[in-house]
């Protein structure tokens, strides 16, 4: 089924652009949100009194989103959660709370918008979050997940696996062990 995208899709086309989709995809979800109509010579007659109305709407469509963008790109945000001493989460953060913690943060985003391409995050560690806010508008921000009320745990690059902590941590936690290891060789004496 031919169809006149009314506004920018994805991989389909610009506004004005006749595109074939399935007949499913146009009924159920294309026409209903408004995004195109049939393509017959009515409704091309039609789209061309109504172009420049619609490329102002988008237009305006796209500066209000990098508005948003703007307010958002480059936030760094920190989410606490319940997690094992290997930083192994017990759950998850998923796209709604991020959009959560950037809505608190003072931005505008929508869970939808959150883009997790490898799925909810389930272990500490810091990351790099892309927003998408249509229009080809994309924003990114840093998400540190930490775990919940404790600063002793270090946090894990989860795709290195190395250990993201201080050196005076690390002193730490090596003193603690030869203590342990002390008090086990006075006892086997």
């Amino acid at each position: 089924m031919n169809v006149i995208l009314l506004e920018k899709v994805g991989k389909l086309g610009n506004i004005g652009d006749v595109a074939e989709v399935k007949s499913g995809y146009a009924r159920n979800y294309l026409f209903p949100s408004g995004i195109a109509i049939p393509a017959t010579k009515e409704n091309l007659a039609e789209f061309e009194h109504r172009k420049a109305e619609l490329l102002a709407a988008h237009n305006e469509k796209v500066a209000a989103a990098q508005v948003r963008a703007g307010k958002i790109d480059g936030l760094t945000i920190v989410i606490e959660v319940n997690a094992s001493d290997e930083g192994k989460l017990f759950g998850s953060v998923g796209t709604k709370e991020i959009a959560e913690a950037v809505v608190d943060a003072g931005g505008d985003t929508d869970k939808s918008e959150v883009q997790l391409p490898h799925g909810a995050i389930r272990e500490t560690g810091t990351y790099d979050i892309t927003i998408d806010l249509g229009y080809d508008v994309q924003a990114s921000i840093g998400l540190t997940v930490a775990r919940q009320g404790g600063g002793d745990q270090p946090l894990v690059e989860p795709e290195t696996g190395e250990e993201l902590t201080s050196n005076e941590a690390d002193e730490s936690e090596d003193s603690v062990a030869g203590d342990e290891s002390a008090t086990d060789e006075e006892k086997t004496e």
